[in-house]
């Protein structure tokens, strides 16, 4: 079944993401569309009901006020208008102040004016996308980035549906992966799930071309450019290969910036991808958010275990391991964070805390080892909770566990002298420090 869809066109407000997943909490399916949308692009769009305008105190882009197109006005379309500078377009209703309001407000719009129909939800999504994975593919080939993260097991499970053995899945060892990673992928996926897996050892090639590279958004799109290349090369000895099966979800492209909202970061599959890449691709979770891909895991039957996996970035330990990168470095941030994760186990808090990692930033401190003076790293330990990417809190850690986890460590780890917690919630961090 085909969704009904309500339009959110962004118009600089900060609300874009509440306002589309509180019209999904309804069962309506929404997406967010930039402001200047042609007319063919919207008539592109299916079973549209109608368009929420969203505006914002920063409904200025480069100096000049912004409005939505007249493709959008002449429409025909129901339009519902959310300012918050009170600047109301004649004879549209406009957002009520109060929640409870907004709210009523909100249902009357879509269910009396637009007469959507409450008909988002998983299976109908999943339907959805099989048949617009199966309609873009046709007989051709599918090489997957699989990670054996959250995601890219999600997209997996979906393209294996929907194509089944046009799909090829790529396991890439990129030297930036956590302690006993990669092996744990060839476990599940080849052996346990009977996937068609291609494993590449690339640690030296990645770590090679990351020498000395300092610039987080320069590694960002070394690490998603140097990804293409290696699909590049393993879809060339395979025949009939055209398509590339990512991971991406709507965080993902909202944090890489759109017209109008600056980027808070590139990510690897949004603004690291090279402009000749030579695949069409496929991303079937692109406009899910965090919570939603975890659903549609469920849905298609994937195991818990797998789906509330914590999320882990595409440049992996490149973006924890911050500065430039070192082997030396790397192997402390890689055994620092096995600890942290079996101590985080140990207490209980596996699957109770949504993301906890450790970070070695670029510089030393002095401490004391064996009655003598030492020069060595911190790491930095951080956990938080979300639902949807888009905000965080930090987790309370009882002051046991911080000292049990500190002193491991320490002593554990070599070139480490000092253990810190970062308390900075999102905004105003980011959940990554790069």
């Amino acid at each position: 079944m085909q969704q009904d869809m309500i339009v959110v066109l962004d118009l600089g407000s900060e609300q874009n993401t509440l306002i589309a997943r509180e019209i999904r909490a309804l069962g309506v399916y929404s997406e967010i569309h930039p402001h200047d949308i042609t007319q063919q692009q919207l008539a592109a769009l299916p079973n549209v009901k109608g368009i929420i305008l969203n505006g914002g105190p920063n409904r200025v882009v480069d100096g000049k006020a912004i409005d939505a197109s007249r493709a959008v006005y002449n429409s025909g379309l129901p339009l519902f208008v959310v300012d918050h500078q009170g600047e109301v377009q004649p004879s549209l209703p406009n957002w009520p102040q109060k929640e409870e309001a907004r709210r009523d407000a909100l249902r009357g719009f879509i269910f009396d004016t637009c007469h959507a129909q409450p008909n988002w939800n998983m299976e109908n999504f999943i339907a959805d996308q099989i048949d617009l994975i199966r309609q873009q593919v046709g007989n051709k080939k599918v090489l997957l980035a699989l990670s054996g993260g959250v995601d890219s097991s999600v997209v997996a499970a979906l393209l294996i549906r929907a194509v089944g053995p046009q799909l090829t899945c790529v396991h890439v060892n990129h030297g930036l992966l956590r302690k006993g990673e990669p092996e744990q992928v060839v476990e599940v996926f080849q052996k346990q799930l009977g996937a068609n897996l291609v494993y590449v050892d690339a640690v030296d090639r990645f770590l090679t071309k990351l020498e000395g590279v300092a610039d987080p958004e320069q590694k960002r799109k070394i690490i998603g450019a140097e990804f293409i290349r290696v699909f590049e090369e393993e879809a060339r000895k395979l025949d009939g290969i055209e398509f590339l099966g990512q991971g991406t979800i709507y965080p993902d492209i909202v944090e890489s910036g759109t017209k109008t909202a600056k980027m808070v970061k590139s990510h690897h599959n949004v603004g690291g991808l090279p402009e000749d890449m030579q695949f069409a691709l496929v991303e079937p979770l692109k406009m899910l958010f965090k919570d939603e891909v975890r659903a549609c895991g469920l849905a298609l039957g994937l195991p818990e275990s797998m789906v509330y996996r914590q999320p882990f970035p595409g440049p992996g330990l490149g973006v924890r391991c911050l500065g430039a990168i070192t082997r030396d470095r790397l192997e402390a941030l890689r055994e620092s964070d096995a600890i942290l994760r079996e101590e985080f186990a140990n207490a209980g808090l596996q699957g109770k805390v949504w993301q906890y990692f450790t970070i070695i930033p670029d510089f030393k401190s002095v401490g004391v080892r064996d009655n003598a003076r030492s020069f060595e790293w911190p790491v930095i330990v951080r956990a938080v909770n979300t639902v949807d990417a888009m905000t965080a809190t930090v987790e309370e850690l009882a002051w046991p566990l911080m000292h049990r986890i500190t002193q491991r460590i320490t002593q554990e780890v070599k070139g480490v002298n000092r253990v810190l917690y970062d308390l900075t919630p999102k905004p105003v961090g980011t959940i990554e420090w790069e």
